[in-house]
């Protein structure tokens, strides 16, 4: 799956491979945790976060056919850039060609950081 039609995340769900799902589910719940269910929708054929004052992205995550990609705010990624040396990451995409290698503490980190951004209305 690249960019899905899917209208809503559940939709998106259906789709992905079952290999994948248990770590999509817990990425998704640790962005519910930190942004809120009406945060969630569908962008750009991936499940999205936004901000409560407009709806640009704060996080976002894909299945892509050779990795798992998390798109966190390019304000945010460099706070981490020690934690995230020696993955596969650009500007504000992280990218992960196992399940097992997604950092669920490290995400759950970068979440919290990109909602305090977020809630002083400084955005991703």
């Amino acid at each position: 799956m690249v960019q899905s039609k899917a209208a809503t995340v559940d939709d998106w769900f259906a789709e992905v491979d079952l290999k994948r799902e248990a770590v999509l589910r817990a990425v998704r719940n640790c962005a519910l945790k930190h942004f809120g269910a009406p945060a969630e929708r569908m962008s750009y054929g991936m499940p999205a976060y936004v901000r409560s004052d407009d709806e640009a992205p704060v996080f976002a995550f894909n299945s892509q056919k050779q990795h798992i990609s998390l798109y966190v705010s390019p304000r945010v990624h460099p706070l981490y850039e020690e934690e995230l040396r020696g993955l596969d990451a650009g500007k504000s995409c992280i990218r992960f060609r196992r399940p097992e290698q997604v950092n669920l503490d490290l995400l759950d980190r970068m979440l919290a950081d990109s909602a305090r951004l977020s809630s002083v209305g400084n955005g991703g």
